[in-house]
């Protein structure tokens, strides 16, 4: 273990074999540093924040503190991130509001320069968020997402699995999985043709969800009745069936985990 001597470090954080810590950072609180993270210069953690295996903290980051929410009254929450993820300089991420809640951050993420993770998200394995990301409280994003640089997300906003979300992009409805959006008003630009190669779905898989595509997004049907067509039409698969599911619940422009908007169009 290698702790610089300008670093404080809380006698109740719990390090696990051979963590580094650089100069000037802050440990304080019941943070948990699993096996070989290393956290750079001038680094924040606190609260009851626990980081996996292999993480890579950068200078500046400020991870575990009081969320940004009037409604938090300093309950015991939570900050979970996995292993061999990389946060990068002057990230911040939050604990969650409310007694027990947590905000997780997966395995293999990275977060670039700058960007925040609000309190009571929950961010799957391998996503990439480019400098200057927002997420607002309560946002899912699943696996294998790529969020570019100085895009924003409205509360409760998911996206789905291997989504593709353009810089500088508004983003105030869900975004189905396997596909790219763009813009202020989150317009569609066709599926993720490249990452779903990369995630290994077939030829056959990604022609159906073109079709599905094309019925459910990228024209100006009933959305009840595209979503029974494609379900009756297009050959079955897990991929197929995700995407329908998703837009099922959250409808063209609607975000599915806020109880405002949690409405199933079709069972």
């Amino acid at each position: 273990m290698k702790i610089h001597p300008t670093a404080i470090v809380d006698p109740h954080a719990e390090l696990g074999p051979d963590v580094e810590i650089g100069p000037y950072s802050v440990i304080d609180g019941s943070v948990v540093l699993g096996a070989r993270t290393v956290i750079g210069a001038h680094v924040h953690l606190t609260g009851f924040t626990t980081l996996g295996e292999d993480c890579r903290i950068h200078p500046g980051a400020a991870l575990g503190g009081p969320p940004q929410d009037t409604k938090y009254h300093g309950e015991e929450s939570y900050l979970r991130i996995g292993d061999r993820t990389v946060i990068r300089e002057y990230v911040t991420v939050h604990v969650a509001v409310g007694e027990g809640n947590s905000t997780e951050i997966g395995n293999e993420c990275m977060f670039m320069a700058y960007s925040h993770v609000g309190h009571n998200c929950k961010v799957g394995n391998n996503v990439c968020a480019a400098n200057y990301v927002g997420l607002s409280g309560g946002c899912r994003i699943d696996d294998r997402a790529v969020l570019g640089g100085l895009a924003g997300f409205h509360q409760f906003v998911h996206v789905g699995r291997m989504a593709m979300v353009g810089g500088c992009s508004k983003i105030n409805a869900d975004v189905p999985p396997f596909v790219i959006v763009d813009g202020n008003i989150s317009k569609y630009y066709g599926l993720n043709v490249v990452g779903l190669r990369r995630g290994g779905v077939s030829d056959e898989g990604r022609a159906a969800l073109k079709r599905a595509y094309r019925l459910l997004l990228a024209g100006n049907r009933n959305l009840s009745e595209a979503i029974v067509e494609a379900r009756a039409t297009l050959p079955p698969s897990p991929e197929l069936t995700e995407f329908i599911d998703f837009i099922a619940l959250s409808g063209r422009q609607g975000r599915h985990q806020d109880p405002r908007f949690n409405r199933v169009i079709e069972a």
